[in-house]
């Protein structure tokens, strides 16, 4: 978690993101956005915290000690007058996700009328108080249903954590935030489906207008949407028959090659792109494993049958979507409810 801030705080996530982020109709919101490198591939992806005096940004922890110093020295060679502060130490983030999110949530904040979807829209951020501490919530989800990201200062955290299990809510690990839910949703994880090897619109996470503002990037994003289609595409599968040699259900994980039925061989696209699983695990909702793989632009069908191996074994698998198409509540209106 970082803190950008400076007369020219704006300016340089502006040029380092592809979103908007300026403008007083972003403050108070968070920002989904991505770092492109001068070729228009993704470098990061990560949300912007929009304040009236300063920018927080939020990235995962595995690339964040990278994004940090990577913003510093943009905003060294551009001259922008900017402080950047690693404040991760400082704050401890819940997430409270699921149908009865706002009814749990409601149970122990001060005022529940202001957990309304009236009140509290998604992507809004406000302060709210729970057991007596100032938390900063965030309308956003990465499970696939209503909730929050609560943010507080570290010495709260316990407060506030025992406050949230008094209501029953369950306390689960972080496949669920990981993989499993996200999966179901056909959420892309960075460094795992979002690679330097791919562009926002092979990843469909392209906005459907670019912004004005310049941003590294910019002019090959550009050129890429100017294609017919793209060379690959992140599609979705699932496995359609997980029993292995033996009559065990298998349930895949990891880099797994895809593989025409036909030839046997792994995909490639025309840019020499190999096709393999990017995420695999099994999502309870539907009860099927499901996998997410770039697959070249003739194969990226709806219903195309084709192989994965695991451990010297052939499974079966067929696309379902291509490029974001969630598995679990197709119009996404769980998390915006």
């Amino acid at each position: 978690m970082y803190d950008i801030e400076g007369p020219d705080h704006v300016e340089l996530l502006e040029w380092l993101c592809a979103a908007k982020i300026g403008g007083d109709a972003n403050i108070g919101k968070g920002i989904y956005t991505h770092f492109l490198d001068d070729e228009g591939m993704v470098r990061a992806d990560f949300t912007v915290i929009r304040m009236a005096d300063r920018c927080r940004l939020i990235d995962g922890a595995d690339a964040g000690p990278r994004d940090f110093h990577y913003m510093r020295r943009v905003a060294e060679d551009k001259g922008f007058d900017v402080t950047i502060t690693d404040v991760t130490e400082r704050y401890v983030t819940i997430g409270i996700w699921g149908p009865n999110a706002r009814a749990n949530l409601q149970k122990v904040v001060e005022n529940p009328e202001n957990l309304t979807h009236e009140n509290f829209p998604f992507a809004a951020i406000k302060q709210i108080r729970i057991a007596g501490k100032n938390v900063t919530a965030f309308r956003i989800s990465y499970v696939g249903e209503q909730g929050w990201e609560l943010h507080m200062a570290y010495g709260d955290a316990l407060a506030v954590w025992d406050a949230l299990r008094s209501t029953d809510a369950i306390a689960v690990g972080v496949e669920t935030y990981a993989n499993s839910r996200r999966m179901e949703k056909s959420l892309r994880l960075q460094n795992a489906d979002l690679l330097t090897e791919y562009n926002l619109l092979e990843a469909d996470l392209a906005r459907p207008k670019v912004k004005d503002a310049d941003f590294r990037g910019k002019a090959k994003h550009l050129e890429y949407r100017a294609r017919e289609h793209q060379p690959a595409m992140l599609c979705t599968l699932v496995v359609t028959d997980n029993i292995d040699a033996n009559g065990v259900a298998r349930y895949p994980v990891g880099i797994l090659p895809v593989m025409d039925p036909e030839t046997g061989e792994t995909l490639v696209d025309d840019l020499g792109r190999r096709s393999f699983t990017t995420s695999i695990a099994y999502g309870p909702t539907i009860g099927k494993n499901i996998a997410l793989a770039y697959l070249p632009w003739s194969y990226a069908q709806e219903g195309r049958k084709l192989q994965v191996e695991y451990f010297g074994e052939i499974y079966p698998v067929e696309v379902v979507g291509v490029g974001y198409k969630p598995l679990y509540d197709a119009e996404n209106l769980k998390p915006r409810s």
